[in-house]
């Protein structure tokens, strides 16, 4: 068998960029992982500042105290009522890099055995199933979800409660969860998408765990947010262009996507 040297020089070299390109990737990853745990609680409001009297933020009403607050937005080419009704029909499985990362986390499942086939689902309903409970919803603008539970176990459980058990809720060992789907009008035919997290843990032990837990995974959980802008703008602004502007034609077909 003749070996050509040039083939096995070009595949060493196409070796040491691959094997290059995972190393920087790895040191990014640490860095950010670092930084992040460095960072943490520093965006956050304790009790001794836990918002304005009166405020009328509903996530004050749920949480005005956490650590972590996370906001995402996007501007959209939609009236408010069509980029909810995206946002509400959102299938964020539809975006090929959260379909790659929820593979990823699948994959000590997969290897063990235990594959899960998941129909077609709305975030929403997709979370609800999982546990969560809808504290709020203002119709065509706002959904507020909450849950309390342990993430950085193995195999994690959601806990819905009423909103006002939510928002007194104080037991020991968890880490509380509250996000929403929002949309902002800015005229007739334009709107902004807004989505934010809030987490607040009931303990030191907990406010810990949760620490190494958003350290290690937020880099994910970050690129997920914003596939799901991206999801919401392309759903509201086709919906818009197949109704022909209309907005509750749009509102409808968003809806049913």
């Amino acid at each position: 068998m003749i070996t050509s040297s040039t083939g096995r020089r070009g595949g060493s070299r196409v070796a040491r960029v691959m094997a290059g390109s995972l190393g920087l990737a790895a040191l990014g990853y640490a860095a950010w992982a670092a930084g992040t745990w460095h960072r943490y609680g520093s965006g956050g409001r304790d009790a001794d500042d836990a918002g304005p009297v009166g405020s009328t933020d509903p996530l004050d009403r749920f949480m005005p105290v956490y650590e972590i607050e996370e906001r995402h937005e996007i501007e959209v080419s939609a009236p408010a009522a069509a980029t909810f009704a995206a946002a509400r029909a959102m299938d964020i499985n539809q975006a090929p890099l959260v379909r790659a990362i929820f593979a990823v986390r699948a994959l000590p499942s997969r290897l063990r055995g235990h594959v899960i086939r998941q129909e077609p689902r709305s975030l929403v309903e997709e979370t609800q199933g999982l546990g969560w409970r809808i504290l709020e919803e203002v119709p065509d603008r706002l959904l507020v979800m909450g849950a309390y539970t342990q993430p950085w176990q193995s195999e994690v459980t959601f806990h819905g409660l009423s909103p006002a058990e939510f928002a007194a809720f104080r037991e020991p060992g968890y880490a509380k969860i509250v996000w929403t789907l929002e949309a902002v009008p800015l005229g007739p035919r334009r709107s902004r998408f807004v989505t934010r997290t809030r987490v607040s843990t009931t303990d030191p032990p907990a406010r810990a765990r949760f620490r190494r837990y958003w350290a290690a995974t937020s880099p994910g959980i970050l690129l997920i947010r914003r596939a799901s802008l991206r999801l919401v703008k392309h759903s509201a602004e086709g919906a818009i262009r197949r109704s022909g502007g209309s907005q509750s034609a749009a509102a409808a077909a968003s809806a049913t996507e």
